[in-house]
């Protein structure tokens, strides 16, 4: 003969803040060559970077911002701070906020990267530029 079981009542749990992500997908071109903005959410930012052979990125700081690059496939030649180095696929380095950095392809493909930003603002006038081959103040 079965035996009836008493159904309990299962807690559940409310988040105090909610979590908001969008995703974005939009692509903007650039003389050196795109981003696309893939996720965008409180806090932080995804994008996929494409830089063309030869051309590089300003020489540049963030005030709200740091930022983590992925190399996807091609060569980086990165510059934080006084350090430069060389990154290749599945290596990956950390930009901390207030760092002047500069991204660079020195190779004969495609660099591909995913960079994460994170901070309180990140908005695409957070750009502090140095030195910039496209004659770009803003």
């Amino acid at each position: 003969m079965a035996s009836s079981q008493e159904v309990q009542p299962v807690a559940t749990m409310t988040l105090a803040t909610p979590v908001v992500q969008r995703t974005v997908a939009s692509t903007e071109l650039r003389p050196w060559g795109s981003f696309t903005i893939l996720e965008e959410g409180r806090g932080y930012k995804i994008k996929r970077i494409e830089v063309k052979p030869g051309h590089r990125l300003s020489l540049q700081m963030h005030h709200h911002r740091s930022e983590h690059w992925i190399v996807v496939s091609g060569t980086a030649l990165v510059v934080c701070g006084d350090a430069e180095n060389i990154l290749h696929a599945n290596q990956s380095t950390y930009v901390p906020q207030c760092t002047r950095h500069r991204l660079e392809n020195p190779g004969v493909i495609p660099l591909v990267l995913i960079e994460v930003q994170n901070g309180e603002y990140l908005g695409e006038d957070d750009i502090i530029r140095f030195q910039d081959d496209y004659a770009r103040t803003v």
